[in-house]
Parts: C-alpha cells; sequence; structure tokens
C-alpha cells in the first residue's frame, strides 16, 4: 500500500501503470492467500483478524490518497473509516471473550465493491498519463469514464459498507455490548 501510494503521487512515465498493476497483484496475491487457507484447511483464528486487518489497511490508506488527490469525496471517505474503526473495535470486544468473528458475506462484498472502485480510481490515471503517451488518440474521454465509473462504484461500496455494518451491528450487538448495562 505504502508504495502504490508513493507511486500515485509521482508524475514520471509508468509510475502511474506501475500503482495500478502493484495493487491488481496485492488484491490477487489477498484473494489467493484467503483461497489456499481454505482449501487446505489452514484457517486461523490470526489469520482471520489479520486478513480482515490487512484488507482495511490497504483499503483505507488507498482511500485517504485518493481524498488527497481529489478523486473521492472525503464524506465517502469518512464513512468508511467510521464503519471500519466501529467494526474493528466491536471485534476486537469480541476477540477480548474469546471470540473471533470472521467477515460475512455482506462485509466480503463491500470489501470486492471497494477494492473494484480503487482499481478503476488508479488505473484513470495509468490511462489519463502513461497510455496517452504511448497513443496518437486523445484518451481524456476514456479517461474520464474510468473515473467515473470508479467513483459510481465506490459510491455502492460506501452503502454496502453502511449497510453490512449496520447488519454486523445489530447481529453482533449482545455479545459485544452484553456486559455494558452492569
Amino acid at each position: 500500500m505504502f508504495v502504490i501510494a508513493w507511486l500515485s503521487y509521482e508524475g514520471w512515465l509508468g509510475a502511474a501503470s506501475l500503482a495500478f498493476w502493484l495493487f491488481i497483484a496485492a488484491a490477487i496475491g489477498d484473494w489467493l492467500d484467503g483461497y489456499l487457507a481454505r482449501s487446505r484447511g489452514q484457517i486461523s483464528s490470526f489469520g482471520k483478524l489479520m486478513d480482515a486487518l490487512t484488507d482495511k489497511i490497504m483499503v483505507l490508506g488507498l482511500i485517504i490518497v485518493l481524498v488527497d488527490h481529489g478523486q473521492i469525496w472525503v464524506g465517502l471517505a469518512l464513512i468508511t473509516l467510521v464503519r471500519e474503526f466501529l467494526i474493528t473495535g466491536m471485534r476486537m470486544v469480541a476477540a477480548t471473550k474469546g471470540v473471533v468473528v470472521a467477515a460475512d458475506g455482506g462485509g466480503k462484498s463491500k470489501t470486492v465493491t471497494q477494492l473494484i472502485a480503487l482499481g478503476f480510481l488508479l488505473a484513470a490515471p495509468m490511462v489519463g498519463r502513461d497510455w496517452a503517451h504511448f497513443t496518437a488518440w486523445d484518451l481524456t474521454q476514456l479517461t474520464q469514464w474510468v473515473h467515473t465509473i470508479g467513483v459510481w462504484i465506490f459510491w455502492l461500496g460506501t452503502a454496502l459498507a453502511v449497510w453490512s455494518g449496520a447488519r454486523y451491528i445489530i447481529r453482533h450487538r449482545k455479545m459485544v455490548f452484553a456486559d455494558a448495562d452492569r
């Protein structure tokens, strides 16, 4: 995530492409790691927790960078940030009670949607700077389309974040807040 973030600020030819392809490699690597762990029966409580945490670090780090670049509205970033801290806090409370709560289907759909949105948003500068340099075509319109698709998918990801976060809170509130009344 740090290298991708750094590359997104660099103006040299190929930096945007390298950022995009490193992001794709990281996303595929994350999926492959989970797939191999499940297929080999090597799932652990530590793995469940760390997989969710590393996803959050990459997504939130890149969201901050894209807010700084003006590609994501700060309000959407804040909604996402609050949701992630709230759910992570609830997971930490559950862990103190000896319970590891893995991501459910809604959380996984949210993460996949966010990753797709981030991919489009990282692809826009690749198209606009790197591809445009190597072609004789004006790629301004294509760059704008890629960016707009990324923004709309990010809106969808934010809606999924709110929906899956609310489901998570409702589903696990008793376990997390059971001793809050005492």
